[in-house]
């Protein structure tokens, strides 16, 4: 059995329009959000042996937050494939990830994220900025990753969290 989280970026700002969608940076709300996801993931005991980011400059602040409030020591990564990725690059990701991880944080974007989760698991989900969604997954190695091998145990959002 192998979890796989899922935690796309916080709310990023556009107050500089001339930037490279790749270099935005997280908005005073993201800034806000990120730890909250942190905090949460703290609280739950969620210690990932490996964390995965998006390395666009919103998901590493992302990534960086959370670590840091969850105080996670799992290694963290950046894989370009992630960035911009749909389901079929996201599963290649997931798919090669070492079989010792048996928890994994991945940090990206929408809409592959949403349309991951739909594959993994068969349910169809919001996916709002710095959501996390937990998926049980019936495998024993990540290669064996597909279509329906998940089972969503719980999706969960700022908004949730600051209702608590």
């Amino acid at each position: 059995m192998k979890t796989l989280l899922l935690l796309r970026h916080a709310k990023s700002s556009w107050k500089e329009p001339e930037l490279r969608d790749f270099d935005r940076p997280l908005n005073k709300r993201g800034e806000k959000a990120a730890p909250l996801m942190g905090k949460f993931m703290k609280e739950r005991k969620l210690k990932p042996d490996l964390i995965i980011s998006s390395p666009a400059v919103r998901a590493r602040r992302t990534a960086a937050l959370v670590v840091e409030r969850a105080e996670l020591q799992a290694e963290l990564r950046y894989d370009e494939r992630i960035y911009e990725a749909d389901v079929e690059a996201l599963l290649k990701v997931v798919s090669q990830i070492d079989d010792g991880a048996e928890t994994v944080l991945l940090v990206g974007h929408n809409p592959g994220f949403q349309e991951l989760l739909k594959f993994l698991t068969g349910e169809e989900h919001e996916f709002p900025t710095a959501a996390l969604a937990l998926i049980s997954l019936k495998l024993d190695k990540w290669s064996g990753v597909q279509q329906n091998t998940g089972r969503l145990k719980w999706l969960v959002t700022p908004k949730s969290l600051e209702k608590e």
